[in-house]
């Protein structure tokens, strides 16, 4: 996990510095946000001010004839969740070079297509690493105890025939779960 290390004082200098840096509505990029209707971008305002945005789900016209008609010059696509990037899409966008998914999967995302124009692709891969990281630790405690191979146990009806079933070392399981809580041990 990436450490951000940058001293507090500084922020207002690099906030201030990054405003004074900003382009006027004119020499913005423009950038196209592809999503579903029902699905709301939480980040459009920290990309307003730097990008022009482009957002077919909140105009009244529809999705193919608004990308034509407005969307030629596009460079970069965010595409939202998993609203789909066919390549009756891509045909629309024929300036696009770099395609941006906020969704850990690219399965909604015309890959072929991609790759045959030289589009790049790239996703929000972070987007789901804490829960990962959960089931890491719930798996490393389920192989240290043994829970899943002890409801094997159970369930094959083994209890009553070879008795208890054997978990694993108490002491180990609880100081993995005192290092990982107190962050000594990654």
């Amino acid at each position: 996990m990436e450490r951000n290390n940058a001293n507090p004082q500084d922020l207002p200098m690099a906030v201030e510095a990054n405003q004074e840096g900003l382009q006027s509505n004119e020499d913005l990029h423009l950038v196209l946000v592809l999503r579903l209707p029902s699905f709301n971008l939480p980040v459009n305002d920290i990309l307003r001010p730097h990008f022009h945005l482009l957002d077919p789900a909140d105009s009244p016209e529809p999705a193919s004839s608004f990308l034509s008609n407005h969307a030629q010059s596009v460079r970069a696509l965010i595409c939202v969740g998993y609203a789909p990037v066919t390549a009756e899409t891509l045909n629309l966008l024929p300036s696009l070079e770099l395609i941006v998914a906020s969704s850990a999967g690219v399965d909604h995302i015309d890959i072929q297509e991609c790759r045959r124009r030289g589009i790049i692709m790239t996703n929000a891969s972070t987007a789901f690493a804490e829960d990962a990281a959960d089931y890491a630790v719930a798996l490393l405690i389920d192989v240290w105890r043994r829970i899943s191979a002890a409801d094997r146990f159970l369930h094959a009806g083994l209890w009553p025939v070879k008795g208890d079933y054997p978990l694993a070392s108490k002491v180990l399981s609880f100081l993995f779960l005192y290092l990982v809580c107190f962050n000594s041990f990654f």
